[in-house]
């Protein structure tokens, strides 16, 4: 849906147009996120009152009232909602799904407003709306009055560094204007706002259908004394952060002949001059500003907001995710963070899995290494958690792949602020913002060792490889990579194979079989792998490891060609017909839980090195298949 615009605009001469745009834009702007549980009244709020205030076009209104007849909730009557919920999905629901963007302003202020979603399942839309807003609107009914969205909502506004929130409590219509039962909603909302460290929280009295208190206090609630709504935002003061040290996350490095290279970037903070010192981080290399380029023209100066090209005086590796920073307050570099972070994916996030990080306008591996706690949306408490669901907050720890320049994001919301990709779909799957940099990176180095994985592996005339055996239980993966070492040692190799089920006997006891456990199982196995790897040895791994995503992590540590993965493949009622422990018998009977292939799935490999079929060949032809690939490949 086209966002609304102010109608004097609409309405104004060509000779009178600009003159009108220019006074919008150098007018005050305030930026809200509108928000609450379903059915709250979000968007017949902000209709109606766009409508009293007189910035809805006179056909929009009458399309409104006509569109009332055929999608309305209001039995004929004109649904203000409808000026706002722009997709046929919401006009059939009357729900909001989409983050809608609105855009109008009065005499005294402009206002942009993220309309967002009441669903849980559309969470993720209102985590956008939130991280752009200087105050948040919640909207609260006065029957129900505060639910677990309602609670979930604020959380995240508290999250994302809004630090005033308004609570609109709205149709008072539906409980006859009771003074009583506005004061104990309005004591329950000023004090989650207080649990959640909101520091101003304010609260008006309103019915959207009826307008009270809207434009002009209401006759119906006279025992309320506040400014009406529009007052309200025309004049609340918000706190606004401005970061008075330059910072420009590199977008893109411009190259386009031998004779230029310039930085392209948004300036996130401060300001830039030619000549200022600047530190590329997370390198640390040092350079002076010799221009400030902006369009097709060199400035003077550039500042906060404005996308600019800067070109050094010095010759100095700077790439696609540096941050370009004055020296004097430099962000702060580190590769561990503790963090707050909303999980958005129905797939629950499970510590150690791999996942992608952007932040400002770099990306790299991530993982959650802990989950300190999960705060429960109704009491705000901290529990103990293992995994987080979807539309949980946590408090993490977060480990990346290198380095990176970060400000907390209390002080700078582009620097501080990331989002966590899924690695084989793309897709967002959680959000969150860095609290601080963990002391524990900065007192870990790499120690230089003399003896490198060539020596080791010259010294034993051989090249080190990992298999990596993965199947069903019972695909015969343990028997053929036993066949591949007895052949590899009869041959003078050295090697060594890891075993599920002995693993679990020492290194892995204390995990269990639920998904946390089995991604953490293939973590601490895989980074042993490589550890054996690193001492020259031919490293055989036989785990079911029944995702894809920690199949990949074990690939991620090793170089290219160093890891082939071995899929040991047949079918479910071959791997039971052979199942002499009875386990799938025990768990099609409800007795073990998390069961691959039955309670449990699993995720076969798309493009493994090898496949063998052990239903179709014996063990001994799969263990010679192995080991013609691995002699192939270079494995001698």
């Amino acid at each position: 849906m086209k966002a609304i615009s102010d109608p004097v605009i609409e309405a104004a001469p060509a000779s009178s147009l600009a003159a009108r745009l220019h006074a919008l834009e150098t007018r005050d702007t305030l930026r809200i996120a509108i928000c609450g549980s379903v059915d709250d009244g979000k968007s017949t709020l902000l209709g109606r009152l766009l409508a009293e205030a007189g910035m809805i076009p006179d056909d929009r209104l009458q399309q409104m009232i006509r569109d009332s007849k055929k999608h309305g909730t209001q039995g004929g009557a004109p649904d203000y909602a409808l000026l706002l919920d722009g997709l046929d999905a919401e006009r059939e629901q009357g729900i909001t799904i989409d983050v809608a963007w609105r855009y109008f302003g009065t005499d005294r202020r402009a206002f942009i407003v993220a309309d967002c979603p009441g669903h849980a399942q559309y969470t993720r839309n209102m985590a956008s709306g939130a991280s752009n807003a200087e105050l948040g609107i919640v909207l609260v009914d006065a029957r129900a009055g505060v639910q677990t969205q309602t609670r979930r909502h604020v959380a995240i506004l508290a999250m994302f560094g809004v630090t005033r929130v308004l609570f609109a409590v709205n149709k008072l219509d539906l409980i006859d204007y009771d003074r009583t039962r506005y004061a104990a909603i309005e004591h329950e909302c000023r004090e989650l706002a207080r649990t959640l460290g909101i520091a101003r929280a304010d609260a008006i009295p309103v019915s959207a259908l009826n307008a009270d208190n809207l434009v002009a206090n209401s006759p119906r609630t006279p025992w309320y004394t506040g400014a009406p709504l529009l007052s309200y935002l025309e004049t609340v003061s918000v706190e606004r952060r401005s970061d008075e040290a330059f910072a420009l996350p590199v977008q893109w490095v411009n190259r386009p002949d031998h004779t230029f290279r310039g930085y392209a970037g948004t300036v996130a903070g401060g300001r830039v001059t030619r000549d200022d010192e600047v530190v590329v981080l997370p390198s640390g290399q040092r350079a002076r500003v010799a221009r400030v380029i902006g369009g097709d023209r060199d400035l003077d100066v550039a500042t906060a907001g404005e996308s600019v090209t800067l070109t050094l005086a010095e010759q100095i590796d700077v790439s696609r995710g540096d941050v370009i920073a004055e020296i004097a307050h430099p962000p702060q570099v580190a590769a561990q963070f503790a963090c707050h972070l909303l999980w958005l994916d129905d797939a629950p996030m499970l510590p150690h899995r791999r996942y992608l990080m952007k932040i400002a306008t770099r990306t790299l591996g991530a993982r959650v290494t802990e989950i300190k706690h999960r705060i429960d949306p109704d009491t705000q408490a901290h529990l103990a958690a293992t995994r987080l669901a979807a539309n949980e907050i946590g408090y993490c720890n977060l480990s990346l792949d290198a380095d990176i320049a970060y400000r907390p994001y209390q002080q700078d919301r582009t620097l501080g602020g990331f989002i966590l990709i899924d690695r084989e779909s793309s897709a967002t799957v959680g959000c969150g913002t860095l609290d601080f940099g963990l002391r524990r990176d900065s007192n870990v180095h790499w120690q230089h060792l003399d003896i490198d994985r060539a020596a080791r592996a010259r010294i034993k005339g051989q090249t080190p490889r990992c298999l990596w055996f993965t199947g069903l239980s019972g695909a015969g993966k343990s028997t053929i990579a036993n066949l591949v070492e007895r052949r590899l040692h009869a041959d003078g190799f050295h090697t060594i194979l890891l075993d599920g089920d002995n693993i679990r006997h020492g290194l892995n006891r204390d995990l269990g079989f639920t998904d946390s456990d089995r991604v953490e199982n293939i973590r601490r196995v895989a980074e042993v792998a490589k550890l054996m790897m690193d001492a020259g040895l031919i490293v055989l791994v036989s785990f079911i490891s029944p995702f894809r995503a920690e199949r990949q992590m074990a690939r991620d540590l090793f170089g290219e060609g160093e890891f082939l993965e071995v899929f040991v493949d047949a079918p479910l009622e071959v791997c039971e017909q052979r199942d002499v422990k009875g386990l799938y018998a025990k768990a099609r009977a409800g007795e073990l839980a998390n069961f691959t292939g039955i309670g449990s799935p699993y995720e076969p490999p798309e493009k493994p090195e090898i496949h063998l079929h052990s239903d179709r060949e014996s063990a001994a032809d799969s263990a010679r298949a192995v080991i013609e690939a691995l002699m192939g490949d270079g494995g001698h």
